[in-house]
């Protein structure tokens, strides 16, 4: 199944997509709520009706709605640096021993089409295309034998950072780097994770304005999804809704020779 965040003039609701066609979850069905985190809370008896009303609902009139992340305001943006092995060959730094993990701030995170904001304090905005898995049913001290069970679905996603501000401060801002507003695009779309099959070997690219800059496959990552689950899940309780960026492969701005970094009317795709 694929859903979706939009919004409506009521406000965010969700929403499920059929041949192409927007299905409102609530309205199908009232026991189904119109909040991605309360619905992904629900767990795999959620997702059954999710299914049932995907399958009956009757399409909305609007063809072009505005789609929000689909998950607007996750209680936690967890991110995992040097992820990729061959990001951290390009890197020219040994994989780590266990995952390097940070966060965004939730006020980062925008949605499909929306613009990236390039702040007039950095010039050095960079690109990172991710894998993003979205926590379903929550959770602490999870096994990693069971910490799939814990993954709703994925998303596509890109982790925009102000390279200046991560790695030139005088004691490095890695959190204010990576948190600029709009700095946490993701979506379109969930794709739950039944349909996605095996999140460890998705091609995964980034063009910019058309070009290719990041060609790999997560089957590079370094730490699969159901060990950083485990790893991050031994510290906080993950949440429904929560989001974890999984790393970026090689090809980034200013691993370049010269470095390429986002200038004002470029387009990214994921």
């Amino acid at each position: 199944m694929r859903l979706v965040t939009y919004l409506s003039s009521s406000g965010p609701r969700t929403a499920g997509v059929r041949d192409g066609a927007y299905i409102d979850l609530h309205q199908t069905d009232p026991e189904l709520p119109t909040c991605m985190k309360i619905l992904l809370g629900m767990g795999r008896a959620g997702m059954e009706r999710v299914a049932v009303a995907i399958a009956r609902g009757s399409p909305l009139a609007d063809a072009k709605l505005k789609l929000l992340a689909p998950v607007p305001e996750p209680q936690k943006v967890i991110c995992i640096g040097l992820n990729y092995a061959d990001h951290a060959k390009e890197s020219g730094v040994p994989a780590p021993p266990e995952p390097v993990v940070f966060s965004k701030f939730a006020t980062a995170v925008c949605g499909h089409e929306a613009p990236i904001v390039l702040p007039s304090v950095s010039q050095a905005v960079d690109y990172e295309a991710e894998l993003v898995a979205v926590i379903g049913v929550g959770g602490r001290n999870i096994a990693r034998e069971r910490a799939l069970e814990h993954v709703a679905g994925y998303c596509v996603g890109h982790d925009v950072s102000a390279r200046d501000w991560q790695l030139e401060k005088p004691s490095k801002q890695w959190l204010l780097g990576k948190s600029f507003d709009t700095f946490a695009p993701f979506g379109p779309e969930l794709v739950t994770a039944d349909e996605v099959g095996d999140a460890g070997n998705l091609h995964i690219s980034l063009r910019l304005n058309g070009q290719t800059m990041q060609d790999s496959s997560t089957n590079q990552l370094i730490f699969p999804i159901d060990e950083l689950v485990a790893y991050i899940s031994q510290v906080c309780t993950l949440s429904p809704g929560d989001v974890i960026f999984t790393g970026t492969p090689p090809g980034v701005g200013f691993a370049r020779k010269p470095p390429v970094f986002l200038k004002p009317g470029d387009v990214c795709e994921v």
